[in-house]
């Protein structure tokens, strides 16, 4: 069995619903995973910020402005009367229910409840759809088996034994739609795995029922070798490793979300990034295998990162530093991206400053702190094991004539990473593909 992954975009029109068809094929036993419509949730989340700061007479016309789109969505996507009945039914419920929540009292749980609704949407439009056109689909509520755990973590196990025990109830249908990105947290809640979990979702499935392959359909032919968006001349790459692409996907290509990687490695299934607007393009596969040795792979950049550089003369030959320092990170619950250290200083860097006051105050007992905001990380992925040479130094030679903040090497075979201000980001891309490539 396949797990097939569209995003948005690729739901983003009634023309485009219907063409799912163009890449799904009805009698290969598959699951197929929907984001919400293109612009769904950024809406819902509009709608809630509404909500949260006690404005319902705006959460009110927010609501008639999107649920006007998807009055507009079903008449181009239903041909029959009895179909756009079922469409119009489906929208006033959906609605009617983020409406209701102006009566209740808004809590995150609330917030999560509204942001659901975009793939709830997405998933039974398509599936009644199929039905009109007479098209034998099953729809598996992602509330039914998708779970996590108090630590927000997926219980992979979980969605495996229970999404089994629901396909096989059902062993003459091959057809089978979920939605991504929600899920149920440990208190049976309504939840979600964040920006980007419907491919997180995919992987997870692909994961937990052990799937001949998981395809993310975008608009995008594969990873890149560089951002297209700034970078003339870039090539999609046919094939990389589990952990080439793990990097690719944290430090930026956005084609992937980081974390749908690491189920699918675990578990060994591959990943085929395909582009909807394009399939018969070959794409980009991510499996175990896909490493080549001697070569540099890819670049990609993360922006909105801070660094944080603390000068502290307690370093020296002091033992115990670091970790008292990493312990106030970790009571605020906030990654660090890259780190260099020095006998009397260390530098970070992090993209989540939402406790940056209260970490930089605890901070500051160690010694001197300087925060510089409006930086990137350049990453640069290839082969960098220990039998690899030159290759780091062509990668700083092509950022010779830029300011360089940090530089991170030897702590992955796969990534060089350098961090620059973010005003240098295209240039330092353009340079090193032009070097590199």
């Amino acid at each position: 069995m396949k797990v097939l992954k569209f995003g948005g975009t690729s739901v983003g029109s009634a023309a485009r619903i219907k063409g799912l068809l163009d890449i799904v094929n009805p009698s290969e036993r598959q699951i197929v995973v929907l984001s919400a419509v293109a612009g769904t949730t950024n809406a819902l989340v509009e709608i809630g910020q509404a909500y949260s700061a006690g404005k319902k007479d705006e959460a009110k016309d927010l609501i008639k402005q999107h649920k006007d789109k998807y009055e507009d969505l079903i008449k181009e996507l239903f041909n029959t009367e009895a179909g756009y009945k079922n469409g119009k039914e489906l929208i006033d419920y959906h609605f009617n229910l983020i409406s209701s929540l102006a009566n209740e009292l808004f809590t995150p749980i609330e917030e999560k409840i509204i942001l659901a609704q975009g793939e709830l949407l997405s998933t039974t439009l398509w599936h009644f759809y199929l039905n009109e056109i007479g098209v034998s689909s099953v729809l598996l509520p992602a509330l039914d088996f998708m779970k996590i755990d108090e630590d927000n973590e997926p219980m992979v196990e979980y969605i495996g034994e229970k999404l089994g025990h629901i396909l096989a109830q059902y062993p003459d249908n091959s057809l089978f739609i979920t939605q991504g990105y929600i899920c149920r947290n440990s208190f049976g809640e309504i939840d979600n795995l964040r920006r980007g979990g419907s491919d997180y979702t995919a992987s997870l499935i692909g994961a937990a029922i052990r799937a001949d392959e998981v395809q993310i359909w975008t608009d995008i032919d594969g990873m890149h070798n560089n951002d297209p968006r700034v970078v003339k001349g870039t090539t999609p790459i046919a094939h990389l490793s589990f952990d080439e692409a793990a990097e690719l996907a944290y430090f930026g290509a956005k084609i992937l979300h980081p974390q749908s990687v690491f189920p699918a490695q675990k578990y060994n299934v591959p990943v085929r990034l395909l582009n909807t607007m394009e399939p018969n393009a070959k794409g980009t596969l991510i499996s175990k295998d896909g490493a080549q040795k001697g070569c540099i792979r890819a670049i990609a950049a993360k922006d909105g990162i801070t660094a944080i550089h603390i000068h502290s003369s307690r370093m020296l030959l002091a033992y115990g530093f670091l970790r008292r320092v990493f312990e106030i990170f970790e009571r605020y619950k906030t990654p660090i991206d890259m780190i260099t250290t020095s006998e009397v200083a260390v530098s970070l860097t992090i993209d989540d400053t939402t406790n940056l006051t209260d970490i930089i105050k605890e901070v500051e007992d160690f010694g001197t702190v300087t925060v510089d905001g409006e930086q990137t990380i350049v990453c640069v992925v290839g082969d960098f094991g220990l039998n690899s040479h030159g290759y780091a130094a062509r990668v700083l030679d092509a950022v010779k004539h830029l300011p360089v903040r940090m530089i991170s090497y030897g702590g992955s075979d796969f990534n060089v990473s350098i961090l620059l201000n973010s005003d240098h980001k295209t240039e330092a891309l353009r340079s090193l593909h032009n070097r590199l490539f």
